[in-house]
């Protein structure tokens, strides 16, 4: 997810080139007080003169007594995929901007639920309330987490070995998957280190994170290498899903490859590795 800043109008014009798989147009932090309605009007332009297709679109608005009433119209009516709320605490900061989404789609007559939710969550309270936030609309896809406003609510900084984050990293995990919703991870602030950034999205990709946010396209190209499954488990994954077809076409529920017993949460895993390998462009026809 490659944060762009709403002001940019460059960068909202190029945002498609960089193979991100979602875009993250940012009016809260990016953009200047005296730049908020400008940017406004630009991302919103934005929707409705570029083609976005393929991308998922996300927006980051501001708080809704700092016009993020605003972003939300101008977002939801410009078709926007999902809207991501800040510095979320509770839930009843979901609940209180699905009612305005919702009143948005009724007044322009935008089918109930098109438009989706995620939730950054940047404080101790929110992580503690991740559970609850990540539970709290329908309209939910996933929630967030925000690093740097993070690590100052808890009096420290950001070290080289994730230490910090651990616990927040492992609660917003575990709220997502208990809501059924994906978890993204924190940016790497740091473009110049690329081995700083391969060994954190190593981390967060064996922990189970769905993906990571960047701030810079070369960054892109790292988190996808890592996150691809190699052939040796694309092949694995074949095997087993061909495993799976010749057993339902047997009528049989006992799966074996190479006389070992294939379980469920084998099963679930080669799936997924199927499904990265499709989404990496990879080869995964037998």
């Amino acid at each position: 997810m490659m944060f762009v800043p709403g002001a940019n109008p460059a960068m909202l014009r190029d945002a498609v080139l960089y193979g991100a798989d979602a875009i993250m147009f940012d009016l809260e932090d990016a953009v200047s007080l005296k730049e908020k309605d400008a940017a406004r009007f630009l991302v919103y332009s934005a929707l409705k003169t570029f083609d976005y297709s393929g991308i998922e679109t996300v927006v980051r608005i501001n708080a809704l007594d700092a016009g993020g009433d605003q972003d939300v119209e101008a977002m939801v009516l410009g078709g926007i995929n999902v809207v991501r709320l800040p510095k979320t605490e509770t839930a009843q900061d979901i609940v209180d901007v699905d009612k305005v989404i919702t009143a948005v789609e009724a007044k322009y007559n935008i089918p109930a639920g098109t438009t989706h939710m995620m939730a950054a969550i940047e404080s101790a309270e929110g992580v503690l309330n991740a559970r609850e936030i990540a539970k709290a609309s329908p309209r939910m896809i996933g929630i967030a987490l925000g690093a740097e406003d993070y690590v100052t609510s808890q009096k420290t900084r950001r070290y080289p070995d994730g230490q910090e984050l651990m616990f927040a990293r492992n609660f917003i995990l575990h709220a997502a998957r208990a809501a059924g919703i994906a978890a993204i991870d924190t940016v790497y602030s740091d473009v110049a280190n690329e081995e700083g950034l391969r060994r954190e999205t190593e981390l967060i990709k064996q922990l189970g994170f769905d993906g990571k946010s960047v701030i810079n396209p070369r960054q892109i190209p790292v988190i996808n290498s890592i996150y691809a499954p190699t052939q040796a488990e694309v092949q694995n994954a074949k095997e087993v899903v061909a495993a799976i077809e010749e057993a339902e076409a047997k009528g049989s529920g006992v799966i074996a490859i190479n006389g070992k017993m294939v379980d469920k949460p084998i099963v679930e895993r080669a799936y997924r590795v199927l499904a990265l390998a499709k989404a990496s462009n990879m080869e995964v026809e037998a």
